[in-house]
């Protein structure tokens, strides 16, 4: 077999069966063992951000790799914003960058770049295979790298991969299971809880079940503390029945007010909180300089036995966790507003959904409505950088095709990434997207502000900045134009029939929420 083919058998052979495409010259040869190596799945996307989001969004709930396929340097630098999002939410994530021919390298074609200096920022492994024989090989350490939750980038050269390998494909690797927490450091925390000072238990990492959430609880009950997850959890359990379990407040101000009363801090896979942003006299670092802080897990030590040794250690095996009854709340009226939207979907969202939040602006309802909804999963953008949601809910489509996937989406992210409804429709998956649309940059316009930006309030020219509605985007077309059925709601009640009916559908669809 040629190094491709040696490549993709290697992937294989461990359990990664889905590769988000994007390829180019370089690439045709792994192309080409795409019908040669059964069990790879191939999805096309239409730009390099989307096949990084889809693999982040895939990975978050299969709790595996996919793989991309970049083409040389641009296309990996076109990926990077989600790969960034995906470091940051410890997604396991291999991305496979063709390089020109190792011989070819050398004369600076037009398309030749430093690909290793660019990939190095977002990745925690990086390396390019020198020759065919080599490849299998790199493959598998690769797929070491990232199965503990991070993100290895592999370079192929054209030659390696359609050369000959003599050693052929690598077997199942051995993953290393998540990191234990030692007795003592358990002794340690079990010392804080009974100190007597007030208490958060902050919790993050890759994921957070709905037994993890219980187990907090019970923990804090039993303590007298508090807990609550980080701003944007990258896979949290909500919803009815899941435990009561809030999360850090995303503006600074509030954060800090959040944070004041408490005077010690203990963190579950998650680092001490800072601001997203400096801005003029607000400390970056949100809790207060007299609140101890101490990291009794990081992002991939094994949270479930941490969490079940907490809570043997502090005698809270029967405590009663403080759990989320069901409870939804009234249909909105009239003109539609984000609060309407986010109740008529706390009303109709079916059991054991998958919900992408990049409302952003309109986020805050959604948190609050959707708490006491139906048991959901909801995965948040890790990274901070938009343009992750469309791409995540078809990777999360992808993953779980016998769940419904809600994506709530902000208007101008969304253009970020829209090729993102192309591919859903050409993988036919089962996604419903919900654009608000304010025709705004409303987060910059927000942001202008607390920044201290001279006036406080845009010029006409800093203002035309953050307008998106000049001219109008039209979703509903563009979604047409891409094989998505979409559908406008300007009122509350218009909105909530467009729901029923996009839930009780298969396949792709999209409703524009036009949002006063």
């Amino acid at each position: 077999m040629n190094g491709a083919e040696s490549l993709l058998t290697t992937l294989t052979n461990n359990g990664i069966s889905v590769c988000f495409a994007n390829p180019g010259t370089s690439e045709m040869h792994f192309v080409a063992a795409l019908d040669k190596v059964p069990g790879m799945r191939c999805v096309l996307c239409l730009f390099e951000g989307v096949a990084s989001g889809a693999a982040d969004g895939y990975a978050r709930m299969t709790g595996k790799p996919a793989c991309t396929l970049l083409h040389l340097g641009p296309g990996l630098g076109n990926a990077l914003a989600n790969i960034h999002n995906a470091k940051k939410g410890y997604t396991p994530m291999i991305n496979i960058v063709g390089e020109h021919a190792t011989y070819h390298v050398a004369l600076d074609a037009p398309l030749a770049s430093d690909i290793e200096g660019i990939a190095t920022p977002v990745s925690h492994w990086v390396h390019t295979s020198s020759a065919a024989a080599d490849i299998a090989r790199d493959a598998a350490e690769a797929i070491r790298h990232a199965a503990g939750g991070r993100v290895a980038t592999l370079m192929l050269p054209a030659d390696v991969s359609w050369n000959d390998n003599p050693n052929g494909a690598e077997p199942a690797v051995a993953i290393a299971r998540p990191r234990p927490i030692s007795g003592g450091k358990i002794a340690d925390a079990v010392v804080r809880l009974r100190n007597g000072k007030r208490t958060l238990i902050m919790i993050g990492g890759q994921l957070i079940t709905a037994d993890n959430g219980r187990d907090l609880s019970r923990i804090a009950r039993r303590c007298g503390a508090d807990i609550a997850t980080d701003t944007f959890p990258a896979r949290v359990a909500r919803g009815a029945g899941t435990a009561v379990l809030p999360k850090l407040p995303y503006l600074a101000e509030a954060a800090i007010d959040y944070l004041q009363h408490y005077q010690q801090l203990i963190l579950l896979g998650v680092s001490p909180p800072v601001a997203f942003f400096a801005y003029p006299g607000v400390p970056s670092t949100l809790a207060h300089e007299q609140c101890d802080t101490f990291v009794l897990a990081d992002p991939d030590d094994d949270m479930d036995r941490v969490l079940a040794d907490l809570k043997v250690a502090v005698g809270a095996e029967d405590e009663e966790p403080e759990i989320c009854a069901r409870q939804l709340p009234e249909l909105g009226s009239g003109q539609l507003t984000a609060d309407a939207v986010a109740r008529s979907v706390a009303r109709r969202l079916p059991d054991n959904a998958i919900v992408v939040d990049e409302a952003l602006t309109c986020a805050l309802p959604i948190e609050l409505h959707l708490a006491t909804a139906a048991r959901h999963e909801r995965l948040s953008q890790t990274g901070g950088s938009i343009g992750w949601g469309l791409p995540a809910a078809a990777g999360a489509a992808v993953a779980c095709p016998e769940r419904k996937v809600l994506a709530l989406q902000a208007d101008g992210s969304a253009m970020y990434t829209q090729q993102s409804l192309w591919t859903m429709a050409r993988e036919n998956l089962d996604v419903l997207i919900v654009i608000f649309n304010n025709r705004r940059y409303a987060i910059l316009e927000f942001e202008f502000a607390r920044t201290g930006a001279p006036g406080g309030k845009p010029g006409p020219k800093a203002a035309s900045a953050f307008d998106i509605g000049n001219p109008d985007i039209d979703f509903v077309a563009l979604a047409g134009s891409m094989g998505v059925q979409a559908t406008r709601a300007t009122t509350a009640e218009a909105f909530d029939e467009q729901l029923q009916t996009g839930l009780a559908a298969c396949g792709p669809r999209l409703i524009e929420a036009i949002i006063q």
